[in-house]
């Protein structure tokens, strides 16, 4: 197989592995990874609240996809909008106790297992892996804004 044809067949079998973890989530516990995502942001967060404009930033999402992930979460009781304290105009998102407690029985989901061993990884080996993933993107001529990492927390090469 030549080397574009096995950087393909890798392609696909990264895409195919996240959407069977994603089918399965979906399936076993009633919820995308992107809500699980929100969840579990709000539950690392002061007071289990944040605002609609801090989630969408910490998620790296713009406001709209965010609003539909809330909307979903508000259905099925996870969280609820509730006035700011200081400025009733505003709206902070609060995670509820059944939101804690379906997103404390959701297993980890295989960007956070892959985000433990990069940070365990030689900072060498990570490096090669930005570089050939940003490559990739730039042949592929990807700019969405969305596909950026839905994890807030990041490895720091230069410790």
């Amino acid at each position: 197989m030549q080397s574009g044809d096995q950087i393909i067949t890798n392609i696909r079998k990264i895409i195919r592995s996240l959407d069977l973890e994603s089918k399965r989530i979906e399936k076993n516990y009633g919820m995308s990874i992107p809500q699980m995502i929100l969840l579990t942001q709000l539950k690392n967060t002061p007071n289990f609240t944040a605002s609609h404009k801090d989630l969408s930033k910490q998620l790296h999402l713009n406001t709209s996809t965010v609003t539909g992930i809330i909307d979903r979460l508000e259905k099925k009781g996870l969280v609820a909008r509730t006035p700011k304290p200081d400025d009733k105009r505003g709206i902070l998102v609060v995670l509820t106790k059944a939101g804690k407690q379906s997103i404390d029985r959701t297993p980890g989901l295989m960007q956070e297992k892959l985000l433990t061993k990069l940070q365990q990884a030689p900072k060498e080996d990570v490096r090669k892996i930005e570089e050939g993933l940003e490559l990739l993107i730039k042949y592929l001529e990807i700019v969405d804004p969305e596909a950026s990492s839905l994890l807030s927390t990041q490895i720091s090469l230069s410790d």
